[in-house]
């Protein structure tokens, strides 16, 4: 028997299996680490919390199976102090008992009186609010990675740019260093002193150049936002 398919009993089952699911999202952010784990988008799911979208007892089964709840835990209604520790721990750390491959949508009994116009045009409704909600969470998955990639790198860059407002010592003990041998070569050449002191003067003047550069790198960064290019990062 295909467990996508729903008979009387099981539709009647729905208003507790939706609730459940509430129960088991009630945390902030719990919809789309749930989404994650049953490699669904949070779109989808929030359609289905909302009573928008149908599900199967397939899916039903598959929360069971993919955050360890036990067999048939969500038939039953429950309140959030009901949900168990190691559910509650999968589902805040996205660690997942399972993969779930099954089939989230039921498979509905064939009817009969229906005018095939109206069965196509549904269909192909749903098959464009499937496409639609794929779209934006691939979209909002993009501009996720982007933005975590882009302040791990503004990261380094402040790292770096605390540093070089913080010289280390050895780079004033340089320059004491080699003006002691300046001073106490007093027969150096006149070309090799000047470019002693030129050397020192031109480590100190890269030294600030950098600064600047890196200030600039870390204002760029922070500016960027694939919001503003439409879902796209930096080319």
């Amino acid at each position: 028997m295909d467990e996508s398919a729903m008979d009387d009993s099981d539709e009647a089952l729905v208003p507790v299996w939706r609730a459940n699911l509430g129960v088991l999202t009630e945390a902030v952010g719990a919809v789309t680490r749930l989404a994650r784990m049953m490699s669904l988008s949070a779109s989808l799911l929030k359609l289905i919390l909302a009573g928008q979208r149908e599900f199967s007892v397939e899916f039903v089964r598959g929360v069971e199976s993919v955050t360890g709840l036990p067999a048939n835990w969500m038939d039953t209604p429950h309140r959030a102090g009901e949900v168990p520790e190691r559910t509650q721990a999968a589902i805040d750390t996205e660690t997942a008992f399972a993969k779930f491959r099954g089939t989230v949508h039921p498979v509905r009994k064939k009817t009969v009186l229906k005018s095939s116009g109206d069965i196509l045009g549904r269909s192909e409704a749903a098959r464009r609010a499937a496409e639609a909600a794929s779209d934006e969470a691939e979209q909002n998955r993009r501009r996720a990675h982007f933005r975590k990639v882009r302040d791990l790198a503004a990261q380094e860059v402040r790292r770096l740019e605390w540093h070089l407002n913080h010289p280390p010592a050895e780079l004033a003990v340089l320059r004491a260093k080699v003006e002691d041998v300046m001073d106490a070569g007093t027969d150096l050449d006149e070309r090799v002193h000047a470019d002693l002191a030129g050397r020192i003067e031109q480590i100190e003047k890269h030294h600030d150049l950098l600064k600047r550069h890196v200030e600039k790198l870390y204002a760029l960064l922070t500016r960027l936002d694939p919001a503003e290019r439409g879902g796209e990062g930096p080319e």
